[in-house]
């Protein structure tokens, strides 16, 4: 094999399919026996990989397996495994270990391994080398290392694989050219790092600025509702200086593995030499109260409309946790839906990419496909994304009273509309 992806996710599909397509020999490795099973029979498990890419990845010769001697002879091996937290909060290295210990029972000379999990600047040098060494090959002198940041947004139109420059930090100025090259076949802009280090760092950067960025608005929300100020308003006039302003726009908490989780690495390390990290930890403190806060707006405006929220019927558009696509990772919709539920509130969901929806091991009802009876028959609709399956005229025409979280009916809303 030219490469073996290990980890046949949302970070390591993409990757298969754009190195499929480069000409690539390309076999992949996972420990589900589902996802792998699925891949063979031409099904895919994630959004940006569709069932006629995954056809066509077995046309072009692509090998998934749960058996590790795929792994032997590769030239190429790129670790894509979860990076989840501790119980504790830290980093919880467990399937990262786990595919280096394997790595090196098939590691070979000359081989190139890159880890594109993320993590904590150090794990590339302090965690996985030691392991790979284990062989009796030396990383740097024996076998090339590196570290490489997914930057994969799942549902993204415009900025996939191919088009986004990819970073790399080598162990060795050697290691960082043999992944440049690799990462060249099929990526338009690779862009070399000082070192694993600073590469890791730049994914940890990334996700920091916007998981701050988040908060500060998710906070302005707060305070300008009590204001009246409308703040989507001020972020649209805002928006317009074309220079030293990105928008960024508040919602009902944050989802995804990035923002929620990686920052959680790097106040992990600052905290390991003695300090705390205090904008990570005020920044995960405010997007964690988001959803409570959702909650107690939806709770005010039932009131005023002489309604309780205790058996009140509530229906939740859209429960994954970004729009247009059905991954659910850490969605925001699972805190606010606990927090209703607990309060006392009839819940259902209606979601496009999603038919089934549990919180807390409890099955939410699907409202059905007939959106606008489901939204005639709540007391409360409460939009936590905006697919764009939800016209906005639709939502004001039938909903009875729309709680919009995220800004998607903000251009036009109805009389009963009430934006976060």
């Amino acid at each position: 094999m030219d490469l073996v992806v290990i980890g046949l996710g949302y970070v390591g599909l993409p990757l298969v399919r754009e190195s499929c397509r480069a000409g690539l020999a390309v076999g992949g490795l996972d420990r589900d026996p589902r996802v792998v099973a699925g891949l063979r029979a031409g099904r895919s498990h994630i959004d940006d990989v569709s069932a006629a890419d995954a056809a066509d990845l077995l046309e072009r010769g692509f090998t998934p397996s749960t058996d590790e001697t795929v792994l032997d002879g590769a030239r190429t091996v790129v670790i894509c495994v979860p990076t989840p937290l501790s119980d504790e909060g830290g980093p919880d290295l467990t399937a990262v270990r786990g595919a280096a210990a394997t790595v090196a029972r098939h590691l070979s000379p000359g081989m190139l391994v890159v880890l594109e999990s993320t993590t904590y600047p150090g794990t590339t040098e302090e965690v996985v080398r030691p392991i790979l060494e284990t062989s009796g090959l030396i990383a740097g002198q024996d076998f090339h290392l590196a570290f490489s940041p997914e930057r994969i947004d799942p549902g993204n139109p415009v900025y996939g694989l191919r088009n986004t420059p990819k970073i790399v930090g080598g162990l060795t100025p050697a290691c960082a050219s043999a992944a440049s090259a690799f990462y060249g076949k099929f990526v338009d802009r690779v862009v070399e790092a000082k070192g694993t280090r600073e590469a890791e760092m730049a994914k940890l950067l990334e996700n920091t600025y916007r998981h701050v960025n988040i908060a500060l608005v998710n906070e302005m929300a707060v305070f300008c509702d009590e204001l009246g100020i409308d703040l989507w308003d001020a972020i649209d006039c805002a928006a317009t200086k074309p220079f030293g302003f990105q928008a960024f726009h508040p919602g009902p908490g944050v989802g995804g593995h990035c923002i929620p989780i990686d920052p959680n690495y790097l106040s992990y390390k600052v905290r390991s030499l003695g300090y705390p990290f205090r904008f990570v930890e005020l920044a995960q403190e405010i997007n964690d109260r988001m959803p409570r806060y959702v909650v107690e707006r939806a709770q005010q405006l039932l009131n005023r409309e002489g309604r309780a929220l205790k058996n009140a019927k509530v229906l939740l558009l859209g429960v994954t946790y970004k729009a247009d696509i059905a991954d659910q990772r850490e969605s925001p919709a699972r805190p606010v839906a606990r927090r209703l539920a607990r309060l006392g509130a009839d819940l259902s969901f209606h979601d496009p990419y999603v038919s089934d929806w549990q919180v807390d091991g409890i099955e939410i009802p699907n409202a059905g496909a007939d959106l606008a009876a489901a939204l005639e028959a709540a007391d409360l609709t409460v939009v936590l994304a905006g697919h764009r399956a939800y016209d906005p005229e639709t939502l004001a025409l039938h909903a009875r009273l729309l709680f919009d979280a995220v800004g998607h009916t903000r251009a036009d809303p109805g009389p009963t509309t009430e934006l976060l």
